[in-house]
């Protein structure tokens, strides 16, 4: 019973988008209206405020961070350290303050990994900045990171319950981002700082 209440208040805290709160507090435009309509840091960042990009990548990666910490301060189970991670990350996912429509969860499955074992969090977090810094693809560094983490877990914490939620989440995690793998096949994904092309001008009058 225990265990079932702090998933729920997990799942709860990992509903918070702080991609739409951080855009209402700054009067920007909700950020599920324009880019790809993710409720992410990186769809926030095409608002053209780093400011609210990088408190959204804060908010959403201690959100899950908090709710797996929370959980081993209260209980040092691991086991249900790690539930409380998967619990905050499917809020991420499926939010129920928001119709549970919500973000693809790559900063909060950094919180949760990093509260899990910060080995764990670091070799994914460098996994995912390798990809990005020599490719400019935040979708494929998000992908290989998600099949980097729980084999990580795997061999840092066993075959167990943690290593179970990690690899969950990773399968999420790329489920979420079947639209981009589709545009990365095609090569119709957009680089990290790539501008659109601008559109040709209209022909001259008379020709």
């Amino acid at each position: 019973m225990q265990t079932v209440l702090i998933a729920l208040l997990a799942y709860g805290l990992g509903s918070v988008s702080f991609a739409i709160v951080v855009s209402r507090l700054m009067a920007l435009p909700d950020p599920r209206s324009y880019g790809s309509k993710n409720p992410g840091a990186t769809n926030v960042l095409r608002s053209g405020s780093k400011i609210a990009a990088a408190l959204t990548l804060v908010g959403d990666s201690g959100k899950g961070w908090r709710a797996a910490w929370l959980a081993w301060r209260y209980t040092a189970d691991l086991d249900v350290t790690a539930i409380a991670g998967l619990a905050a990350f499917v809020g991420h996912l499926f939010p129920v303050f928001y119709r549970f429509q919500g973000g693809k969860g790559v900063a909060t499955a950094a919180g949760v990994l990093f509260a899990l074992d910060w080995r764990i969090g670091a070799g994914t977090l460098a996994t995912f900045i390798i990809i990005v810094f020599f490719l400019r693809y935040v979708s494929l560094a998000a992908i290989v990171a998600a099949i980097f983490a729980p084999l990580a877990a795997a061999f840092l914490l066993g075959l167990g319950v943690p290593a179970a939620a990690v690899l969950v989440m990773a399968v999420l995690l790329v489920w979420r981002h079947r639209a981009n793998i589709s545009r990365l096949i095609a090569g119709t994904e957009s680089r990290l700082g790539a501008k659109k092309p601008e559109p040709s001008p209209p022909p001259p009058s008379g020709a």
